[in-house]
Formats: C-alpha cells, structure tokens, sequence
C-alpha cells in the first residue's frame, strides 16, 4: 500500500521508511527540505518513493500529501527546551496533529498510526507506566503538546476513526541522522559523564520501533494503543553494563535523586536569564530520578513484536557511533574489534 510519512528524516521517520520499503510498501513523504531525504538514505539505499515539499503545519500541503494514500504515520514533532521556542512547540506539534491525524481521518485513510510517547503518562509518585492510565497535564510546552495531542487523538479514536497509536520510550540504535534523545545522552556518558542516581530508564531500539509501525500500518484490528519498552536499567547498573560491552569504564557522579531535582529546579530559574537547551531542568531530573518502570504488558506483545535485549541495542548503537566519527575505538573498546 501507499503510506505517507510525517517526519521522514528524523531518526525515528527514517528506520520506519526503510521498515515499510523493505515489506514492499510505497512511501511519500512530507518534507520541508528535499536535500535532507539524500543526506539520511544516502545513494543507492532503501528510500521514499516519492516525496511532497510542505510542512505539517500547512493543511494544503498535507491534503497534498495525503492524496491516494492507504496508510499514514505521523512521527513528526517539534522539540526544543528553550523557552524562547516554548509557544513554537506548542503550536507546530497540535497543528501538525490536527492537520495529519484529522485530515487522514476526515478522508478516510484506512490506517493511520500516530507515533505519542509513554513519558506522556509520568507523574511523580505514579504507578508503572502503560497506555490506558490517564494523561495528567503536560509540565513544559512539549509535554502539555503531546497530551493535548493525546487528548485529540482519542477524541477521533472514541469516533470510529481507525487510528493505531505507538508510545515509545527513549529511543536508541544505529543510523540516527541528527544524535536525537537517547543516543546523545549514551554519548555525552563517553564524552563526559553519566550519574547514579534513584530508579533507572529504559529504551527502545529504533529497528524495533520501525517494526511496529510496520505492522500497525498492517494491523486490521480495531483501533489500539502500543507501547514500546525494554527492560529497566538502574542508573546504579550503569556503569559495569557498560563496562561488560566495551571493556572500558565511565565517570560517574552519585547524585540523589532531591538534590538531582533541585539542581533541575535551578537549571529552570536560569533559562529565565539565560535561555538553554541543555536538558538541566525540573521536568527531565524528575524522569530520571523517578522514572516508575513500564506494566508488564504493553500491546505490542499481540502483534508478536520482539523487543531485542539491550546488550544488541547498544552494542549496535555504539559501534555505529565509531564508524560514524562521534566515538572513538579506544571509547567503544572491545566493540571495535
């Protein structure tokens, strides 16, 4: 079938082109800027097959996009710390909801998968994570857009509309066009430190997210939600997990989680004299600190997806890392060899 796909050159767009392409699926994507698609498929890779010039924020270009298409996924999304671009995220992430999930629906796309994110159920003291808990009020402009956008989602959802929704968590794995979330906190853990800290987190291999997103667009069955989760990692484990990949040790600080939090609360009163992206703010020092783990079952296990194990994920993601310059092969060690 024809798929069109929102946020095609971004890290988690990319993997579920090539996801689609290689089951024999025709892709069009939205994209503002053409010369991106050749920098992330590069010559001679599995790429779209056609591509439509627009932004999601713009209704003509996505009723363009949209034309002849079977299937839709929308991973697009803005995010950004700086509070200077709070209002920015705010509006481009629901127009871009409402202009692909709502047209897709109101012409009748017959599958349409909405990519959200399992942070978007956190609060502090909640219980583990899954995707029918209700969806407290987002605490920054990104967090309130994804609930907002939740919100509309199951508006359509509860009409009939058959819309699939994927909720990741942090996403890591080879290939990433811009170092995005995950991957550009397993590297700064090389580059500079990491922390042991309370709780722990957990990721997602992109591939295995792709896959996801494969078969919803495949999925005959009624309208669903799908979670997308490994195993939790305590931030204490950290370091000798490592270590048993590479061979080679991090530096490390042992933080609280109280005193982690208020230093987030700090990072905040600065960005109101200093604006910053770096992510030393309340709302991330409470996901790492307080991150509750995921519910045993998560969707996704009726679909027979396969989680891979960590251990593959990074050793994958660390390996790519060297090849692709950011890491050296004295950083990743015996993965070099």
């Amino acid at each position: 079938m024809r798929v069109m796909v929102t946020g095609g050159t971004g890290f988690t767009g990319s993997h579920t082109v090539r996801a689609l392409r290689a089951a024999g699926h025709e892709t069009r994507l939205l994209v503002r800027d053409p010369e991106k698609v050749e920098r992330v498929f590069g010559p001679g890779a599995i790429s779209p097959d056609e591509l439509v010039v627009g932004d999601v924020r713009d209704a003509a270009s996505v009723r363009d996009a949209l034309a002849g298409c079977e299937a839709v996924v929308h991973a697009a999304a803005m995010v950004s710390l700086k509070a200077a671009e709070a209002r920015q995220v705010l509006e481009t992430n629901l127009e871009g909801v409402e202009n692909v999930i709502g047209q897709a629906a109101e012409q009748g796309v017959g599958r349409i998968v909405h990519v959200s994110s399992l942070a978007i159920f956190f609060s502090p003291g909640c219980t583990p994570l899954h995707p029918e808990m209700p969806i407290p009020a987002g605490s920054t402009a990104y967090s309130e857009s994804k609930a907002r956008a939740e919100r509309y989602v199951r508006h359509l959802q509860a009409e009939g509309a058959p819309i699939h929704v994927s909720y990741p968590v942090g996403i890591i794995g080879p290939d990433d066009p811009g170092i995005s979330g995950a991957n550009h906190a397993l590297y700064t853990w090389f580059r500079d430190l990491t922390i042991k800290t309370s709780t722990g987190f957990q990721i997602v291999d992109v591939r295995d997210l792709a896959e996801l997103h494969r078969r919803l667009v495949e999925h005959e069955g009624p309208p669903g939600r799908f979670a997308a989760a490994g195993e939790t990692v305590s931030w204490y484990e950290l370091p000798d997990f490592i270590e048993s990949l590479t061979g080679t040790r991090l530096r490390y600080l042992v933080i609280p989680g109280r005193l982690l939090r208020a230093l987030g609360w700090v990072g905040d009163q600065v960005k109101r004299v200093k604006d910053f992206n770096f992510p030393l703010t309340l709302d991330t020092m409470r996901f790492a600190s307080q991150w509750p783990g995921t519910a045993p079952c998560t969707g996704s296990e009726a679909l027979g997806l396969r989680i891979r194990p960590i251990r593959e994920s990074y050793a994958d993601t660390l390996r790519w890392m060297e090849r692709a310059g950011h890491l050296s092969r004295r950083q990743i060690g015996r993965l070099a060899e």
